[in-house]
């Protein structure tokens, strides 16, 4: 095994935080056979066109909401994961993005978070206008207005087949959302099975992916796309992506009563052990997912022709691509819990492995993962 240091002009964030991270002050060493760093050519004016988009309808309140917004670095984002392709739906994928950052943060506003019955509405109302243009579901303001235009330009964009499943993505995060929320009003921590088997819901994989086929014009038909084999590698990407965030984020959310509900702190709760002693166990669970997929994606491609096999791509730049934009974003690397306003060029110091932290290669305890596994022809 051999572990190397990204060596680009890094900071050792969470040391500036304020006050210390329950799991340690740097990140583990990921494991990524995916890593080739690639961004969009055509990055600087995507960000430019996000950014005046959310300035032209005003979807945050004040100057230091635009701050936080901004640091999200959603273009950064749209522009790591889909490095290639059209450079228009990239663009309409950036402003998605902060939209949805947006919304997100609006229902962690506050003293008090919004209600599981607050985020069920809204997220009716979300879902129904992505189908219903121009219900009249949403209350008057500027996100609904800036909603109403990502909608109108989002269904010229994408093929009804494609457009269907974005819905379906949309609906992925709102259920995730509510399921959270609801869990974390009744002051539940999830099992690990629970945990994992809702993973691609909260982190809206295939809100996301939609527009990696929009982008570099992939059309999977039906028969392939929700193929056991193929849905089960999008899902794993999905876990991967979402343990990887689990990590990023986890200053940014530490201060929640109840605890947020993460990859980590669900470990500890299961193992009665501290987040700092779970992060090992988090790593290698993410890690033999990762070395999974990189199996089932090599065996559905034996057989794929050449659009199935862009589909296989596509994952893989959603993995690193997250991984590189996470490090670069003061949301997380400078998070609101601890600074009033984001650090410019605030980030996260990275280091890789080139082989799993865990050798096995068998399915671990879990329900769901015993599913995937099954997708493996030997």
């Amino acid at each position: 095994m051999t572990d190397t240091t990204d060596t680009t002009d890094t900071t050792d964030a969470t040391a500036a935080h304020g006050r210390p991270s329950r799991i340690g002050p740097r990140l583990p060493a990921f494991y990524c056979p995916f890593n080739e760093r690639l961004i969009h050519p055509k990055a600087e004016e995507i960000e430019a066109r996000a950014v005046e988009w959310t300035d032209r309808f005003g979807i945050y309140p004040d100057a230091v909401e635009r701050a936080w917004g901004l640091a999200t670095h959603s273009a950064d984002f749209s522009s790591r994961i889909i490095p290639l392709g059209d450079v228009e739906a990239v663009a309409l994928f950036a402003q998605w993005n902060y939209w949805a950052n947006a919304v997100d943060d609006w229902q962690d506003s506050g003293s008090t978070p919004a209600s599981t019955a607050a985020i069920a509405d809204h997220g009716v109302r979300l879902a129904r206008a992505l189908e219903a243009p121009g219900s009249a579901m949403l209350p008057p303001g500027p996100l609904t207005e800036a909603l109403d235009d990502l909608v109108a330009r989002t269904r010229a964009a994408l093929s009804p087949f494609q457009l269907r499943r974005f819905t379906e993505g949309a609906r992925d995060w709102l259920f995730g959302a509510v399921w959270q929320t609801a869990n974390a009003e009744r002051d539940v921590m999830p099992s690990l099975a629970d945990f994992v088997a809702t993973g691609a819901l909260a982190n809206g994989t295939r809100f996301s992916l939609t527009w990696a086929d929009a982008a570099n014009g992939i059309h999977l038909p039906a028969e392939v796309l929700y193929s056991a084999p193929v849905q089960v590698a999008t899902d794993a990407a999905g876990f991967i992506v979402s343990a990887d965030n689990d990590l990023f984020s986890y200053d940014k959310d530490d201060d929640q009563t109840p605890w947020e509900q993460n990859l980590v702190n669900v470990l500890a709760h299961e193992r009665g052990c501290t987040p700092l002693e779970a992060v090992p166990a988090a790593v290698a669970l993410r890690d033999r997912v990762m070395a999974f997929l990189v199996r089932l994606c090599g065996q559905i491609a034996e057989g794929a022709d050449e659009e199935l096999r862009r589909y296989l791509d596509s994952l893989g730049h959603y993995v690193a691509g997250a991984i590189e934009w996470q490090s670069r974003a003061p949301r997380y690397a400078s998070p609101r819990n601890r600074n009033e306003l984001p650090v410019p060029g605030a980030r996260f110091e990275l280091t890789w492995r080139d082989t799993p932290s865990d050798q096995d290669t068998s399915a671990p305890p879990v329900p769901a993962f015993a599913w995937w596994w099954r997708q493996l022809a030997d």
